[in-house]
């Protein structure tokens, strides 16, 4: 699974990344410098393994919605991420709740890691967005929006566990909400951040939000720590990780994701249909002509996806023997 690129970050100075200083922690949040710029925060950083614990989080939760916090402290316009825990919080398929419980764990979790001498604070949240990508929903901008009036400073990040096994990459986004009475630069965002189209079903929801919003570049590093228990993950899944086959482990994924451009080119289709009836040309059929030309982009990275697959499991089967190849030829027909 790769990571976002940062190679600026690995150098003998990683570990310093985890010491915290709290005296200047302090001194920036009692200056506050977000509230005379409201995009002060450029940059989110996050330790490898607080990702990993993300992202398997979020990967645990299927097709519904699951949350965490994040610990970290302040450098400069960056907010550096240094651990991450789950919450005991129930989801649904479109949103997630605190509730007293989790926030009672909070507490507790804060308690223990003070005693253990681990005094970063919580700067953010996390949650999952399974299948339809980064950004925030109505429900999101109010929470992150609330958390900034009495918590700052405070990040929201979202990660898409399927798109992140689908492209074998993290897709991982980081936001803060722009202050009420803010008049921000009009709302340009038709793609979340892999530059796959919203869901049909989702995009009300992120059209009537994005521009109440901004993204924040997100990087990560590794510490010597980290190094080594990426490493010893390694070896023991490593197996595992070869073995899989995402055309088998994302199929439900990929079923979904066809489904919708399927209804969405019916959409288009339509809207055709209609403007070659009444002969109409200009911006309207330009709009649907930019909207056809992107539904074809998306079915060729589909088929693209999906070649891949297969011809990664006919390799796997003449290296290994597995029989990787019937495996995903029987995914494709929907048989076990």
């Amino acid at each position: 699974m790769e990571l976002p690129p940062n190679p600026g970050l690995v150098d003998v100075q990683r570990d310093a990344l985890y010491a915290y200083d709290a005296e200047a922690h302090k001194a920036v949040v009692n200056s506050r410098p977000w509230t005379t710029d409201y995009k002060y925060f450029k940059t989110v950083r996050i330790s490898s393994v607080a990702m990993i614990k993300m992202v398997m989080h979020a990967r645990s939760g299927g097709n519904l919605e699951v949350m965490g916090m994040m610990q970290g402290y302040i450098e400069g316009s960056t907010m550096v991420i240094t651990d991450a825990y789950r919450l005991p919080v129930e989801g649904t398929e479109t949103r997630v709740n605190a509730q007293d419980e989790a926030n009672e764990y909070m507490v507790e979790y804060l308690r223990l890691c003070r005693e253990e001498n681990r005094l970063e604070n919580v700067i953010g949240w996390y949650h999952s967005h399974p299948g339809y990508g980064c950004w925030l929903s109505g429900i999101d901008v109010g929470t992150q929006s609330l958390q900034q009036q009495f918590n700052e400073p405070f990040v929201a990040v979202v990660i898409d566990p399927d798109r992140t096994v689908s492209q074998n990459k993290v897709e991982i986004g980081a936001f803060r909400t722009i202050p009420e009475g803010t008049k921000p630069p009009a709302a340009t965002i038709t793609t979340t951040g892999d530059g796959q189209s919203v869901p049909l079903n989702k995009v009300e929801d992120f059209g009537a939000h994005s521009h109440r919003y901004y993204a924040l570049d997100v990087e990560h590093f590794k510490s010597t720590l980290d190094s080594k228990l990426l490493e010893t993950l390694w070896n023991k899944y490593w197996v595992q990780t070869l073995a899989q086959n995402p055309l088998l482990t994302n199929r439900d994924y990929t079923s979904s994701q066809m489904v919708d451009l399927g209804s969405r080119i019916s959409k288009a289709s339509k809207s055709l249909e209609t403007l070659s009836t009444t002969g109409q040309r200009g911006p309207k059929s330009d709009a649907v002509d930019q909207n056809i030309e992107k539904l074809l982009g998306e079915v060729k990275q589909i088929a693209a996806k999906e070649r891949s697959g297969l011809m990664a499991a006919e390799v796997k089967g003449k290296v290994f023997g597995c029989g990787c190849h019937g495996q995903a030829h029987g995914a494709q027909l929907g048989k076990p």
